[in-house]
């Protein structure tokens, strides 16, 4: 039995480390906006959403470098207040663009469900 607690005791320290050295954020790039938006970063990919009243314009950044998003497509929900908005983002050169009228400003919430090469992958933004 004492075996059993003592294998156990070592699992769990060794589980822990590892799940400590999984939190480092140790990469070459970093994540501050080349746009003017906000950025975040979703499974190594950096996320800029520009949120302006009559353009959205989403950036994708693979490890620093300009994503491809000629086959992307993005779904955006915008939470300002009690008023919800979705917004359809197509390519558009560098990045992914929707035009219009679009209620934003500072505390405006946004989740967009970003596709490229067939994986979605969802990113979270509160615009500043």
């Amino acid at each position: 039995m004492k075996t059993q607690a003592f294998l156990a005791s070592i699992t769990l320290a060794l589980a822990g480390s590892a799940f400590a050295a999984g939190e480092k954020h140790d990469h070459a790039h970093e994540h501050k906006p080349l746009h003017g938006g906000v950025v975040v970063e979703v499974k190594d990919m950096d996320y800029e959403l520009v949120a302006k009243a009559t353009v959205i314009q989403l950036y994708l950044r693979d490890h620093g470098k300009p994503a491809d998003v000629s086959k992307a497509s993005a779904k955006l929900t915008l939470l300002t207040g009690t008023e919800k908005q979705e917004v359809e983002l197509k390519p558009a050169g560098d990045k992914l663009e929707a035009t219009g009228s679009f209620k934003v400003g500072p505390g405006t919430k946004a989740v967009a469900v970003v596709t490229v090469g067939g994986k979605p992958a969802t990113a979270r933004f509160t615009v500043k």
